[in-house]
């Protein structure tokens, strides 16, 4: 169907979820093998996805991280340019075409890696993905030492770093901070380019467009919600069974990866999902009594013997970073992911 923007936002809400979302480049592939290929021998075919512009910018990590942690040089908050470089171990705001070494994040090996390259913001993060993860996110004040180490250690005293603002945000509300405009776009040509189209002419890449034009568009359907309240595990278990189906089990590494596609919108640090320790077994299971096959523990988690005179515990899976599980007392508060059906 041909639609405006704004008609199918509402046909995606009433009928699935929302207009797609995209975390990354997983996520774009899957986008275009959604769409009909004969689309793709098409001229400047576009399909509408759920990116618009609002009117205020907010800072994001292109890796996605929550932004929870901050550095910045005295004075330089309120500063000018849309993206942001390392100097001595304070951030600063500068313009994203000034070209820059910059330091990229690889999630095989959990290191930074420095490259003495001097590209502009959006080139170094087109790097960063084609060739590791994604640009570098600065989670706390551990890892701003350890890149400012690595800076001291190869004599370079400016780097990008992934942080960024813009004023583009998703119809569900997702922090994503992926990106994939086509060269030179968002141009807002005309001043009212606010809505986004996915170009099949330009192998997927996104172009700003006039939300009243009417294209076909991409809906997604989540089988997974995060619930943003902060309840115990034992609450988050009630909650999910009375409004939906379960809390979450992630007995696999396709549902650990459907997980962090929701958990990105958490206002806690750590998620509850279905995980428990049975202290009759001195075993973690899952809710439904399942084994715990598929395991991604943070390390020092669900190994040894839980003491259950004091507390019982449950499984939680980490809002940033590598999203791993950690063990908790089952008394903190915490949002939750429930399974819808």
């Amino acid at each position: 169907m041909n639609k405006n923007w704004t008609e199918a936002q509402r046909y995606c809400r009433e009928i699935y979820t929302d207009l797609a979302t995209v975390n990354n480049m997983n996520d774009m592939n899957q986008l275009m093998k959604s769409i009909d290929q004969s689309l793709f021998n098409s001229e400047n075919t576009g399909v509408w996805i759920g990116l618009s512009r609002s009117m205020n910018y907010k800072w994001k990590w292109s890796l996605g991280d929550p932004l929870k942690y901050t550095n910045w040089s005295n004075g330089d908050s309120n500063g000018s340019g849309h993206c942001v470089y390392m100097r001595y171990g304070s951030w600063r705001h500068q313009d994203c075409k000034v070209n820059m070494r910059f330091i990229c994040y690889n999630e095989s090996s959990k290191g930074f890696i420095i490259n003495g390259s001097s590209v502009s913001w959006r080139d170094a993060q087109i790097f960063c993905r084609q060739h590791h993860t994604d640009l570098t996110s600065v989670r706390n004040q551990t890892e701003n030492q350890q890149i400012q180490k690595i800076m001291n250690d190869t004599n370079i005293s400016e780097v990008w770093i992934g942080l960024f603002s813009d004023s583009w945000e998703w119809s569900d509300k997702s922090n994503s901070a992926f990106r994939y405009w086509v060269p030179g776009q968002p141009d807002n040509y005309g001043n009212t380019e606010i809505c986004t189209e996915f170009m099949t002419s330009q192998q997927g890449q996104w172009n700003d467009l006039s939300c009243s034009e009417f294209r076909t568009f991409v809906c997604h359907e989540d089988n997974l919600i995060l619930i943003q309240m902060n309840l115990s595990w034992s609450e988050a278990l009630r909650y999910c069974r009375e409004n939906h189906v379960d809390l979450v089990s992630v007995d696999s590494e396709e549902i650990q990866f459907m997980v962090t596609k929701v958990i990105h919108q958490s206002s806690t640090d750590d998620v509850w999902m279905g995980l428990h320790y049975y202290c009759q077994m001195n075993l973690w299971i899952w809710i439904r009594g399942e084994a715990v096959c598929y395991q991604n523990w943070a390390p020092g988690n669900g190994a040894g013997l839980m003491d259950c005179n004091t507390e019982h515990r449950a499984g939680a899976v980490q809002s940033g970073g590598d999203h791993r599980w950690i063990s908790l007392p089952q008394s903190h508060k915490l949002n939750f992911i429930c399974i819808r059906k």
